[in-house]
């Protein structure tokens, strides 16, 4: 329950009421959320898994035009995820990045090659000084997760076929293991921790 302004008593709004407010404020592309102030209203019971997948209380959300619809007002400030509307801001938890990357594509060759990746809601990211690739380790596994920013501050987990995939076009620069995209260079694992 969110907080009472003005003696007035103020309620979480429900997925509904999120789906419907967004619908009512819909633009061509993307919705200007970076241009929205609303109020945070509270938390609602949502949740997006590792693997990309939606629940709602508990439920996942099987219409995949509503998990875009809601995909597209998500927004992240430090390290929480808001759903916003021009009158409204909800919380909800995500369990690593909101996005899956599940595919990408590479023009070009070397240093002159782009890799456009391509996520579980369609998004469509080059990675490059913009959408960069980062990857971490797990401290005590050394397992990578690798992350490619697909727009604002929002993530997409790279998964594994596709991981292993860059790894097969990667090359050596300046101690890293790596791949360009986009003229820049990603260092996916430090060339010292390959075996020679």
């Amino acid at each position: 329950m969110a907080k009472a302004m003005s003696g007035q008593k103020t309620v979480t709004p429900t997925a509904t009421d999120l789906a419907a407010s967004v619908s009512a404020a819909k633009t061509r592309g993307l919705p200007p959320v970076e241009s929205w102030n609303p109020p945070f209203c509270g938390y609602i019971d949502m949740e997006i898994m590792r693997d990309g997948t939606w629940f709602h209380e508990g439920t996942p959300i099987g219409r995949r035009g509503l998990v875009k619809l809601f995909a597209s007002i998500l927004i992240r400030e430090g390290d929480k995820y808001f759903l916003v509307t021009p009158v409204e801001k909800v919380g909800i938890r995500v369990e690593d990045a909101p996005f899956v990357a599940i595919d990408f594509e590479v023009e070009g060759q070397g240093r002159e090659q782009n890799i456009t990746f391509q996520t579980n809601l369609d998004d469509i990211a080059t990675a490059g000084e913009a959408l960069p690739i980062r990857v971490v380790r797990d401290p005590e596994t050394g397992e990578p997760s690798p992350y490619v920013r697909v727009r604002r501050n929002l993530e997409a987990l790279i998964d594994r076929k596709s991981f292993y995939r860059l790894v097969d076009l990667g090359e050596h620069h300046d101690g890293w293991f790596g791949i360009w995209s986009s003229g820049q260079f990603f260092g996916l694992i430090p060339s010292s921790e390959l075996p020679q």
